[in-house]
């Protein structure tokens, strides 16, 4: 992932290439147009919850949407969802970095596996192809993300699973930070739309 000091330089660069790619990637998966925002926004909106981004975060990742590894035995599934103002209009060109445990459970604090970043599109549109993280010790199943707005402050947070017996017992868990789950065959398919507070 960019430095997020430098953000801004490299989205000049990058954002055109990202932003067509992220349109290209969002158009694969129709189940994206199945599921209403999360959370609803509405104008007004209380922007999306913050939350620690944990030890194992690394900066600099690759500028990537799948995140799947050869010869994983995690399950494949699918994260998409849009990045909004409180007034519900999407932000074209906010990063959106993502990064989780693997299917054991354990953080690739060495090099990137499960660790990457992407541009929305025009419509604030974002896609990353990943698997299933492990639940371990102390923490309920969920990803970590930042989240930056083009000149922006930085919004941190995580993003949890429904259902998951370990949401209970896990302190930092938050039921506005839940994602929606598609019910359909195969890969499950998650989504969350992110708020920023802005205008």
């Amino acid at each position: 992932m960019p430095d997020f000091t430098e953000q801004t330089r490299r989205k000049f660069l990058l954002c055109g290439a990202s932003a067509a790619g992220g349109l290209a990637a969002a158009s694969d998966f129709s189940f994206a147009q199945q599921f209403s925002p999360t959370p609803e926004c509405k104008d007004g909106h209380e922007p999306t919850q913050r939350q620690s981004d944990g030890p194992f975060y690394k900066p600099r990742s690759p500028q990537r949407a799948d995140l799947r590894e050869p010869g994983s035995a995690g399950r494949a599934m699918e994260l998409s969802g849009l990045v909004l103002t409180r007034s519900c209009k999407p932000i074209a060109g906010a990063l959106v970095d993502l990064w989780h445990a693997d299917e054991k459970g354990d953080y690739d604090n060495s090099g990137f596996r499960y660790r990457g970043h992407q541009f929305t599109d025009t419509q604030g549109r974002y896609t990353f192809r990943t698997i299933m993280p492990a639940v371990y010790t102390g923490r309920t199943r969920h990803f970590h993300v930042k989240v930056q707005a083009p000149n922006q402050p930085v919004l941190t947070t995580q993003l949890y699973f429904p259902d998951e017996p370990q949401n209970r017992r896990d302190g930092m868990f938050r039921r506005e930070l839940l994602m929606r789950m598609a019910k359909r065959e195969g890969d499950p398919a998650a989504h969350f739309d992110f708020v920023l507070d802005l205008a």
